[in-house]
């Protein structure tokens, strides 16, 4: 009797340590639920339903809530389905229980459980619910799925395993002057700092950096090595369209209170990216900002938050960049593209289109990525068209997060497709549609780039735009078939240099090269490729290309006066050198009057042999022998091997100009400036 006694008490003791632990348990789990923390809180309430005894169904089916919860808040498909499904086993399910088990088999490719836990929550969904709009959307989006896959698309997606970790790995964004940089955000092992994140249960997210080697094969990404990373979250980046600003995403760790996502900014420094700051984009303290990106054109920030005023759940707004590190007002996106779901990482295409990943239009489950036409952005967010690219870059799972290299259809995003983990990874994607596309350099003439020139392109069909080059001078820009385009590159202290396109339509992509050579308005600029007889002044016929283009430099740049010199070897008599020389600039003036330069813009002037030629870096490099700085005086040539000095004599040998006014024709006689009505084809601001 004692020893039944004693079992008796040793199970009503249990049952009481059980019930206790379960409690804390529950306790703990609310604690990090509270804070954002679901993996950790995940882990209390799963301890806490096992440890709650099968026969108190009701306690069972509300802690399974709370697991199913959090697990669907960290992507754990497979078992927020499991717990939802034992909540209605433990007949405590509502019609959000259902709705949420249809979101979940969406993401998991049974179209057909989805429309029956979505049809359940709608019969019980009141009508001004903000999930109904959402389950009827599910329930449609379920059943027609299957039809739309088998539908396809032009699109082709490949897995890429040299960016991938066993972690989560996403929003990659190409950078570099040739896109051969791609960063992306990681919870990968190497990230820093030795703590796991309560809320992924992995690591603390950081940007990591990919790079292309000289074959265009990538490399093994690596953490970035500056204050750009912290142990806090940092992510989903963009660019300003020079490069030369990072917007990213950033999530500070606290104990006690939720974390509210803020957009930051970096700048680079020389090949280093600086410590972030908070980009205030309001004074509300309680709502997120998250996943920035910019428009191309540099003037607008688009971004993720849940602050007042939305459409429910997560949506996009904008707000306008201006200097000195501020912005505009905020403004929603609307209901084209905004819904009572989530709305979030919006990306641009190079031509202006929209790219946004969304939970609340018809999809195959999941996020599903969405187009916004340049277009109908820039006429109004309020009268949007929306594109759904089908499969296979959309999937059951969520896809988001595209970069696109250059002005094609092609790049990388990133899915979680079939990752029974749930983990992010990326990949590359491609549609193989007809794209023309202008490439331009602009340099200074006999020089190298010049990152801060503009271009000014205008077409025929209305365009008049404003291009910032990259840092090695490069511009792309797509164009379309069958338009008439003027291109003007310019540079403050440079002379402007202008180009013409006209493009028929082609079967298949390609790209148009430009030069665009800019004339230093303060140093000799050589006229390349001006021949003269032997001995004599008289201008050869194959100088006249070289000459033209001259023409054409002075009508771009009506308000120019220019010496034109011309220079000969130290070979014969100083004064017969000068002469000759004298004759040469003269003919080369007497080219330009007759084909329409005034007179009194052009000045002639010999300098025979007193000028030698100072060689220039790029001159340095086509000439192994001569290296930047050096001066060909006949001592320094008598020096050189007699090859090497033919080739110097040859240097020395040249025509050139230099600028002398730049307000020629801007003022009348009594020095007052001459307002010029604007020409149909000049570019504007």
């Amino acid at each position: 009797m004692r020893k039944i006694i004693t079992i008796f008490y040793i199970a009503v003791l249990s049952v009481l340590f059980t019930s206790c632990g379960a409690e804390q348990a529950i306790k703990k789990g609310d604690k990090f639920y509270t804070v954002g923390e679901y993996f950790d809180a995940a882990e209390q309430y799963k301890k806490a339903y096992s440890q709650t005894p099968a026969k108190e169904r009701a306690t069972r089916g509300l802690r399974a809530r709370k697991l199913a919860e959090c697990y669907r808040r960290v992507n754990a498909t497979n078992k927020a389905i499991s717990a939802y499904n034992n909540v209605v086993r433990y007949k405590q399910s509502d019609s959000l229980t259902h709705f949420f088990l249809g979101q979940l088999y969406m993401k998991n490719g049974n179209y057909k459980e989805a429309a029956k836990h979505y049809q359940i929550a709608l019969d019980s969904l009141p009508a001004n619910d903000s999930h109904r709009k959402l389950a009827q959307t599910g329930l449609m989006s379920a059943q027609m799925a299957p039809e739309w896959k088998k539908e396809g698309s032009a699109y082709t997606v490949k897995r890429m395993d040299i960016f991938n970790s066993r972690r989560d790995d996403y929003s990659p964004m190409l950078g570099g002057d040739d896109n051969n940089q791609l960063y992306f955000t990681s919870t990968r092992n190497q990230a820093q700092g030795d703590d796991l994140n309560g809320i992924t249960g992995s690591k603390s997210a950081d940007i990591f950096l990919s790079q292309k080697d000289d074959k265009g094969k990538w490399g093994k990404p690596q953490s970035i090595d500056s204050e750009l990373n912290s142990n806090f979250e940092e992510g989903a980046c963009c660019f300003s369209p020079d490069g030369k600003t990072m917007y990213l995403t950033q999530c500070k760790t606290d104990p006690n209170y939720p974390r509210y996502a803020m957009i930051v900014v970096s700048s680079r420094s020389d090949a280093e990216w600086s410590k972030p700051t908070e980009l205030v984009i309001s004074k509300d303290t309680l709502s997120s900002f998250a996943h920035p990106a910019v428009s191309p054109d540099g003037e607008w920030l688009y971004f993720v938050s849940d602050m007042p005023g939305g459409m429910g759940g997560l949506d996009l707004w904008r707000c306008r960049l201006l200097s000195h590190g501020e912005v505009g007002a905020v403004e929603n996106l609307g209901p084209t593209i905004n819904t009572a779901g989530d709305e979030m990482f919006p990306t641009f295409r190079p031509n202006g289109d929209l790219y946004f990943s969304s939970n609340g239009h018809p999809g195959f489950g999941g996020l599903d990525i969405y187009i916004a036409s340049a277009r109908h952005l820039q006429s109004s967010i309020l009268n949007l068209q929306l594109t759904h690219p089908g499969f296979p870059l959309n999937s059951q799972g969520d896809d988001f997060g595209l970069t696109f290299e250059g002005k094609r259809n092609q790049g990388y995003f990133c899915s979680n497709r079939g990752d029974l983990r749930g983990y992010d990874h990326i990949y590359s994607f491609s549609n193989p549609e007809i794209v023309q596309t202008v490439k331009g350099w602009v340099y200074e003439q006999d020089g190298y780039e010049l990152p801060a020139a503009q271009v000014y392109m205008v077409g025929n069909d209305g365009t008049n735009l404003k291009i910032s080059v990259r840092s090695d001078g490069s511009f792309v820009q797509e164009i379309k078939p069958g338009v008439d385009y003027v291109l003007l590159g310019t540079c403050k202290g440079y002379l402007n240099h202008q180009e013409e396109l006209h493009v028929e339509v082609a079967t298949k992509s390609e790209e148009h090269v430009l030069q665009f050579p800019l004339a230093n308005i303060s140093a000799p600029v050589l006229i390349e490729n001006i021949f003269y007889d032997f001995n004599k002044a008289t201008l050869r016929p194959e100088s006249a290309t070289a000459l033209d283009k001259l023409v054409q430099t002075l009508n771009e740049n009506p308000n120019v006066t220019i010496e034109l010199s011309a220079h000969t070897d130290c070979r014969g008599s100083a004064q017969y050198n000068e002469r000759l020389s004298q004759r040469r600039a003269e003919s080369v003036v007497n080219y330009l009057i007759a084909h329409g330069i005034a007179a009194d813009r052009l000045t002639p002037k010999g300098y025979g042999e007193s000028r030698p030629k100072k060689i220039k870096r790029k001159v340095a490099e086509k000439n192994s022998f001569l290296k930047e700085g050096d001066i060909l005086t006949e001592e320094y040539i008598s020096k050189l091997p007699e090859e090497q000095q033919e080739q110097c004599h040859q240097l020395n040998r040249r025509t050139e100009f230099i600028v002398l006014r730049t307000t020629y024709g801007m003022f009348d006689k009594a020095g007052k400036l001459i307002q010029k009505q604007p020409s149909a084809q000049s570019p504007t601001d």
